[in-house]
């Protein structure tokens, strides 16, 4: 197949490392040229361009069976946000359109569903994100989806929270001393290894169905209490300290509190996951 990875970076170059492994012909789009050397390591071809501007996606290659969009915002402000994900991905369905692929994934965030009672998620549960963040991603989810009734073949994956090799936000800020737990530690963490997003994405490339929704979170959410403790406990290590909650802070956050099930991407596209929870997750020390 031949394949482009629209941000190809933390998720995306394991993802294209893969690709290429399994002997496809596989593109990476970044907005500079920055990782060129270690895209062309990996055999995957490296472009440069801006997804925001037409004219950049105008003077790129075409013609592709398979086209996955893993951008992300490099600066994290809410109008950087709206650029990316949602200009971004009007010009990308609109560029793709001409000669459309066979499936288009999309990475999008499990942050698009605001409870915060502990409930069961699922991708059939209402979508009410708390975040601006979270906003602008649904956004950008909806465009998908209309272009999917159009006959443009989308497929949409809300991802948990990503750790691995060199990220892990919980990790970091227990290793760094900086971790606490909130209020009585009760809310459910959601999380799943890079490696497993990877895999997900070519779940859904290959036997996806065009205007689904799939949910990519390991087996086990886990309360933020029990997360610490199997970690002090693994690394011999005191446990962070408990306070209190600040509502202002949770809400500019958007900090919710839920269990997310993937039980449809295991049964319609009988993904297996490399790391079903966070303790094989973390076996290798990926922080």
């Amino acid at each position: 197949m031949r394949i482009l990875i629209v941000g190809c970076g933390y998720v995306g170059m394991a993802l294209g490392t893969e690709l290429v492994r399994q002997s496809h012909e596989v593109f990476g789009l970044r907005r500079t040229a920055d990782a060129s050397v270690s895209m062309k390591a990996a055999g995957v071809v490296p472009l440069a361009g801006d997804i925001t501007k037409k004219e950049d996606l105008a003077n790129l290659p075409a013609d592709y069976d398979w086209v996955v969009n893993c951008v992300s915002s490099s600066r994290g402000d809410v109008e950087d946000y709206r650029r990316v994900y949602v200009q971004g991905m009007r010009n990308l369905i609109e560029w793709l359109s001409v000669r459309p692929p066979k499936r288009f994934v999309y990475t999008s965030s499990s942050s698009v569903y605001g409870q915060t009672d502990g409930a069961i998620v699922t991708e059939d549960s209402p979508i009410q994100p708390l975040a601006e963040t979270g906003c602008i991603l649904m956004e950008a989810e909806k465009l998908l989806i209309e272009a999917a009734m159009r006959n443009f073949p989308a497929v949409i994956l809300r991802v948990a929270g990503i750790y691995g090799p060199g990220r892990g936000y919980w990790f970091k800020q227990f290793l760094k001393g900086e971790a606490t737990i909130e209020g009585n530690g009760k809310r459910f963490l959601n999380m799943v290894h890079r490696d497993d997003v990877a895999g997900a994405i070519i779940a859904a490339l290959e036997k996806g169905r065009a205007g689904e929704i799939y949910n990519v979170v390991d087996d086990e959410p886990v309360t933020q209490l029990d997360f610490f403790r199997w970690l002090a406990a693994d690394l011999g290590k005191a446990m962070p300290q408990f306070v209190q909650p600040d509502e202002r802070v949770e809400r500019k956050r958007g900090l919710t509190n839920k269990r997310i099930s993937n039980a449809r991407l295991k049964s319609q596209l009988g993904y297996e996951f490399k790391y079903p929870t966070f303790r094989e997750g973390c076996g290798n020390r990926p922080f």
